[in-house]
């Protein structure tokens, strides 16, 4: 039932064998949310314990809310989450360096069968989510079972993002699409008519 997990199968997700792996995950989760904010070493060694991968410079604020405890989630380096994050991380959450997710966002990687009689039953199953490098993802955004996000990606905020977005785009909207390439004014304007302190540009392109 285990193996199921990660096959895109059917399975029972209240099955003993698959419980009996998930509670311990439950309970480092629980630990997590009760930190104080000036717990910062004890937040960073049960992330450690928590996540599948984790790299270094993550900061998740809490009440993280995971299926798992984040037992099937690959962080790579300074990913930053607000607070609320849910993970539905009943299969594999990929997320790549230096993302951002605001607050309240949920990354699901379980369904179930439309058949109502399966439904009834409790049955499930479940795809892997990807998220490229660099992504920013706004705050109230769902992104969907099996879902591939590219390089280099905004997601506007409260987008329902059902199928796969390409790198270097910004897309929103419910279900989401992709409204632009990120361009030229990007470079110039950073919100509306503000422009980006010359500055700033200047130790970017030295770096």
């Amino acid at each position: 039932m285990l193996e199921k997990l990660h096959s895109g199968e059917i399975y029972d997700p209240m099955e003993a064998d698959v419980l009996s792996v998930q509670y311990p995950c439950l309970e480092k989760q629980f630990d997590y949310n009760l930190t104080r904010p000036g717990e910062q070493a004890r937040r960073a060694a049960l992330l450690r314990e928590m996540f599948a991968e984790i790299g270094e410079g993550c900061w998740i604020e809490p009440p993280l809310h995971a299926n798992w405890g984040g037992h099937f989630v690959h962080l790579g380096r300074n990913v930053y989450a607000n607070f609320g994050l849910t993970l539905v991380d009943d299969t594999h959450i990929y997320i790549g360096d230096n993302c951002m997710f605001g607050p309240n966002v949920v990354i699901a990687t379980a369904g179930h069968p439309v058949l109502p009689e399966l439904r009834e039953r409790g049955l499930q199953y479940n795809m892997p989510v990807r998220i490229g490098r660099n992504c920013w993802i706004g705050a109230g955004a769902l992104i969907m079972p099996g879902v591939t996000v590219g390089d280099n990606t905004v997601v506007g905020a409260g987008s329902v993002v059902t199928k796969d977005l390409p790198a270097n785009v910004v897309a929103a909207g419910n279900p989401c699409r992709v409204l632009r390439p990120v361009g030229e004014r990007d470079r110039e304007f950073y919100f509306r008519d503000r422009r980006i302190p010359p500055e700033l540009l200047s130790e970017q392109e030295s770096l």
